[in-house]
C-alpha cells in the first residue's frame, strides 16, 4: 500500500513537473509541492475524462503521459481563473 502511494506522488511530481516545463508561464503555480499537486491532479482529471468517453474501463486508470496532458489541462484552467 505504502509503495502505491510512493509511486503516485513520484509519477505525479515528475508529470506536473513536464506540464510546467511544456506550458512555461510565470503565473503557473510554483514549488514541489504544488508541481506535485498538480500531477497528481492531473492523472486523477484525464483518468475521469479517459472513463468517460469510454478510452478507459472501470478500474484503469491514466499513465504517465496521461498524467501529463490532464496537468497540462489543469494548467489551462488555472489560467482562465487567475486572469480574472
Amino acid at each position: 500500500m505504502a509503495s502505491t502511494w510512493l509511486g503516485v506522488i513520484v509519477i505525479g511530481f515528475f508529470a506536473g513537473l513536464l506540464a510546467r516545463i511544456f506550458s512555461s508561464n510565470p503565473r503557473d503555480p510554483q514549488g514541489c509541492l504544488l508541481t506535485t499537486f498538480l500531477g497528481i491532479l492531473g492523472a486523477a482529471l484525464f483518468t475521469w475524462i479517459g472513463q468517460i468517453t469510454g478510452m478507459y474501463g472501470q478500474g484503469e486508470y491514466a499513465g504517465f503521459f496521461g498524467a501529463v496532458i490532464g496537468s497540462l489541462i489543469v494548467l489551462a484552467i488555472w489560467r482562465m481563473i487567475s486572469k480574472r
